[in-house]
């Protein structure tokens, strides 16, 4: 007499049982965890690059940890979108490459990141840098300035500003990147989505330059006065998406090193990614600064589908409109 298949495997797990350990080592571990051929580098159209590099956090830390938390809490995300009805990934496949091995000293470690980002994104692949604190989307931008050869416009879903020139004495902390970036005339426009913390030297820099800076406040992503305005300056661009988590509310990301109250919720976020996908052209992207505590892997499990999400958008849309 033969068992039933299924029998036999729990015949076979009473005689050798798998521990969760082993269970979760069946898993690739990638983004997604994703088999072969999905996850290889000839056949994905997205490249993951782990970025763990913490230096200038101000308040809390643990954004060093954010990649492979992030990593790790994709590979429960369910892979079927019912917004467009399928698997998105298995269709444009997820390479995610080593994490970088990153100098102390924040300048140094922003040239690197550009030099990885710069040769990632010559191979006509979707870039996606995962963080770290935000320092490392100067390093990104300037990679993706690099490889394209052409202007590009930021989208920066945020908390805070970051246009201070300097905080706590560097030029390159993470209240600083959107000046830094701003630094390059290729970047032509920073238009910055969430944001309610400033500073009045901020304020200053952004009303001196309205042609290049663009700020929306929470309460007018709340109240709906965004996306006419949003398009507008979007149509036809090239667009470099950095999505700071702490711009989401701290009900659904509470594991942020700079929480702010009154945030974004998670359809406003998925509306404006949507936007600025169909608007556009997303040639790369970044997220940072989750700083992952125990016992908070919803925040981390948050994360990874919003970077699922972002990524199925980009790669949707990815021909001029």
């Amino acid at each position: 007499m033969s068992l039933h298949p299924c029998l036999l495997i729990l015949f076979c797990v009473w005689l050798h049982p798998i521990s969760c350990y082993e269970f979760h080592a069946m898993t690739p571990n990638n983004f997604l965890g994703l088999p072969e051929p999905q996850s290889t580098f000839e056949a994905a159209q997205a490249l993951v690059l782990p970025i763990p590099f913490e230096a200038t956090v101000s308040y809390g830390g643990g954004t060093a940890s954010g990649p492979e938390a992030i990593i790790a809490a994709s590979q429960q995300v369910e892979l079927y979108d019912r917004e467009f009805d399928r698997e998105p990934a298995l269709e444009f496949g997820v390479h995610t490459l080593p994490a970088l091995d990153l100098p102390d000293d924040p300048e140094a470690a922003v040239a690197h990141i550009a030099d990885e980002v710069a040769n990632a994104a010559l191979t006509g692949k979707l870039v996606v840098g995962l963080g770290g604190e935000h320092t490392v989307s100067v390093g990104v931008g300037r990679g993706l300035l690099a490889a394209l050869g052409e202007p590009i416009t930021v989208v920066q879903i945020d908390a805070h500003s970051d246009l201070r020139d300097e905080y706590e004495g560097s030029r390159y902390s993470h209240a600083c990147i959107a000046r830094r970036l701003l630094d390059d005339p290729r970047i032509e426009q920073v238009l910055q989505l969430g944001i309610r913390s400033i500073c009045t030297e901020e304020v200053a820099y952004a009303r001196a330059h309205p042609d290049r800076v663009r700020i929306w406040y929470a309460e007018e992503i709340h109240d709906g006065e965004w996306q006419g305005e949003l398009i507008a300056r979007l149509t036809g661009r090239r667009i470099f998406l950095t999505i700071d988590v702490d711009g989401l509310d701290p009900a659904i990301i509470p594991a942020t090193g700079t929480p702010e109250p009154d945030g974004l919720t998670w359809r406003e976020t998925l509306a404006i990614l949507r936007t600025v996908a169909e608007a556009g052209q997303i040639v790369g992207m970044d997220c940072v600064e989750l700083a992952p505590h125990p016992g908070q892997h919803a925040a981390d499990f948050a994360v990874a589908k919003l970077v699922y999400k972002a990524m199925t958008y980009a790669i949707e849309h990815r021909a001029y409109p």
